[in-house]
């Protein structure tokens, strides 16, 4: 798996516990940013972290702003992404498990670094079960090919 990670400055210190738990977990990264605590705009961020899931050079992204509202808008006008903003292990276990959610989001300003620990641990090491959910990922699908 391949994880793309980035913030904007509401979420640095998150990303940097993210990236520490990828690198424990051996999974393969790569960091987009931010590196500074002065305000940024957080679609500078989620946009071409998500186009690089949907292009397919990623397999998953981590996006983390103050609230992680801000990313999960962004990253989800992006056809084929499927981002879930999750501030819970529960949210983050059925996402994957029903959504297939490719992109992950959280509010640094919400939760601790422990639970984003959780959350993404949770979110980076549970399936998609596929069945049911398969027909109800498809019509999102089949929906954007119409947008």
């Amino acid at each position: 798996m391949k994880v793309a990670v980035a913030s904007d400055h509401g979420g640095i210190h998150i990303r940097a516990e993210i990236v520490k738990l990828l690198e424990e977990m051996g999974i393969e990264y790569e960091d987009f940013g931010c590196d500074c605590e002065t305000s940024v705009d957080y679609p500078d961020y989620a946009l071409p972290v998500a186009e690089k899931v949907a292009n397919g050079e990623f397999d998953r992204a981590i996006l983390i702003c103050g609230t992680g509202i801000g990313m999960s808008i962004a990253a989800n006008k992006v056809k084929g992404i499927r981002c879930s903003l999750c501030h819970d292990v529960y949210s983050a276990r059925l996402t994957r498990e029903h959504n297939d959610a490719n992109v992950l989001a959280m509010g640094e300003r919400v939760i601790g670094p422990g639970l984003a620990r959780d959350i993404a641990k949770t979110w980076l090491t549970t399936d998609f079960t596929g069945d049911r959910h398969e027909r109800r990922i498809g019509k999102i699908m089949d929906y954007e090919k119409k947008a």
